[in-house]
């Protein structure tokens, strides 16, 4: 028979919205916010080529730690489904199928892989009441899509162009944002921490 530690250590923990136990109405919000966030992150850009600095991989992380891997990954496949459909939501406003094919293909696909990596760390405690692990679960949350982003490069432009211009100019990027997104859940745990009154 599990002890209860045991229980406790395999079961995953809450996350700060503790949307898992949120009825239907606060998850569908939750998506909506959370789709928003993402097009706004998009429009924060360093224009590069062939691929820009955005926000975005940031916004993904940090949904992700926020909502858990389910609905993170879900809210990331929600906010790509609009892009598909041309809605205005990607870098610099861009939306339409043709970017599921083009030099960021691999970058969008890796998204709702990166928000689920991201959301399952931190319901098992990377998460901001640990910012080590935080950062670091960003931090392999950005590594995701720059993997992907790169072997999806490769096949257009060949590996060494694809690690030169995809992968080393946004590694400093990956650092802070994954830092900046480790500060945030502290803050976020600080807050709920924090006795009311």
């Amino acid at each position: 028979m599990p002890t209860n530690s045991a229980t406790a250590a395999i079961k995953p923990l809450a996350t700060p919205f503790d949307l898992q136990s949120r009825p239907l109405s606060w998850k569908i919000a939750a998506v909506v916010f959370g789709t928003l966030l993402l097009t706004v992150s998009s429009y924060i850009e360093v224009p590069m080529v062939p691929v820009p600095v955005t926000m975005q991989t940031f916004a993904v992380a940090l949904v992700g730690a926020l909502y858990g891997w389910r609905l993170g990954a879900l809210t990331v496949m929600a906010w790509l489904g609009q892009a598909m459909l041309g809605m205005p939501v990607l870098s610099g406003g861009a939306g339409g199928a043709q970017h599921f094919m083009g030099p960021t293909a691999g970058y969008l696909f890796a998204f709702p892989l990166a928000a689920a990596l991201c959301g399952w760390l931190a319901e098992r405690g990377w998460n901001g009441n640990r910012p080590i692990r935080a950062f670091t679960g960003m931090l392999l949350s950005n590594a995701v899509c720059l993997l992907f982003g790169a072997a999806w490069l490769a096949l257009m432009i060949g590996l060494e162009q694809a690690i030169a211009l995809g992968v080393t100019p946004f590694l400093v990027g990956a650092v802070l944002k994954s830092a900046l997104g480790a500060a945030v859940l502290k803050l976020m745990a600080r807050g709920r921490m924090r006795p009311a009154g």
